[in-house]
């Protein structure tokens, strides 16, 4: 065997080691490889975001309480808004002791997503307190469990009216603002399921294609403002109390059982990647374990496949869901 031949065998040797290292590196991946490739050798969220002005909304639980937290020990500026004063009391009180921050940096606004007649003053309150905004968090929304045949349309119109048109409604006057700035980022909490389709959440799959589809045409409208940037999150099924208040099938009912969710992935390390995200600007983010991450890719490049990944996996999460436990319980590769 000559040299040349014996070079060419090692190098394809290594080749494939290196395309074998990848796979393994995917197969453990929790978040789509710009992503994780942004938080190992990309810019960091306590340089690019310390000292900015964030507003976060549906910042009294789940994954906009934890921003808040995450925030804070950064040393960003924060106003947090959701529906429940209270709570937002609650969440800025641990904020001020976890973090430098002082009562000044940390405006608690309380915001409703559906009045949107509201949108403009709460907006200009940001500005009044802070000066500006350079950080638009969209996080406030609900969920969905009920399957379609057994839902009423006016479940469908209140996930519309809050998820999809109160997120713009928002974001038109928060826009305009740093328009005038000629900067600004507005990050939005979609979903995997403004990727994909999934079984008992029709209406909430419908809301964050709603929102995908909007955001990525406004991005195209901005083109006149390189240092706005429009940040799409997607995330997969995440430890938080979404579940606990999701729409069912008549908006009178709650959802008697929620299920264990200590399978799915941990709020702090969603948010820790949503924050790597937004400091370094990418358009859009996929945050989940698998399969729902596999499910991502295939829906991406290889859709046929995706759908009748989806079906035999649907078909479970209906069985799941009627059976009192968590709809996604099935699909952990986490063990307790």
């Amino acid at each position: 065997m000559s040299w040349g031949c014996a070079l060419c065998q090692l190098l394809a040797g290594g080749a494939l080691l290196a395309l074998l290292a990848q796979l393994v590196r995917w197969l453990r991946a929790d978040g789509d490889l710009t992503v994780l490739w942004a938080e190992w050798r990309g810019k960091k969220p306590e340089i690019e975001l310390r000292g900015k002005v964030v507003w976060v909304t549906g910042a009294s639980s789940g994954i906009g309480e934890e921003l808040a937290y995450q925030l804070s020990k950064i040393g960003a500026f924060l106003a947090i808004s959701a529906r429940r004063e209270d709570e937002l009391e609650r969440v800025k009180k641990k904020c001020l002791q976890i973090s430098n921050l002082t009562e000044k940096d940390i405006l608690v606004l309380r915001l409703d997503l559906t009045d949107r007649s509201s949108h403009e003053a709460a907006t200009n309150s940001v500005i009044k307190h802070f000066g500006k905004i350079d950080v638009l968090v969209n996080n406030g929304g609900r969920s969905q469990r009920s399957l379609f045949m057994d839902t009423n349309l006016d479940v469908y119109s209140a996930i519309m009216e809050l998820n999809y048109l109160g997120t713009i409604s928002l974001t038109k006057h928060v826009l305009k603002h740093m328009i005038e700035r000629k900067r600004g980022k507005i990050v939005t909490v979609s979903s995997v399921m403004g990727i994909m389709g999934a079984p008992l959440a029709s209406g909430y799959c419908a809301s964050k294609h709603a929102l995908q589809g909007f955001f990525n045409s406004l991005r195209t409208e901005l083109t006149d403002y390189p240092e706005i940037s429009i940040i799409n999150i997607c995330p997969g099924p995440v430890q938080s109390k979404i579940i606990q208040n999701v729409f069912t099938e008549n908006l009178a009912k709650s959802l008697e059982n929620s299920g264990d969710q200590s399978h799915k992935m941990p709020t702090d390390r969603c948010v820790r990647l949503t924050l790597v995200s937004t400091a370094n600007d990418l358009k859009e983010a996929w945050i989940s374990d698998h399969p729902y991450l596999a499910v991502c890719y295939l829906w991406q490049y290889a859709p046929t496949w995706a759908w009748w990944l989806m079906n035999r996996m649907g078909k479970r999460r209906i069985q799941n869901f009627k059976s009192g436990v968590d709809a996604d319980a099935s699909y952990s590769r986490k063990t307790k």
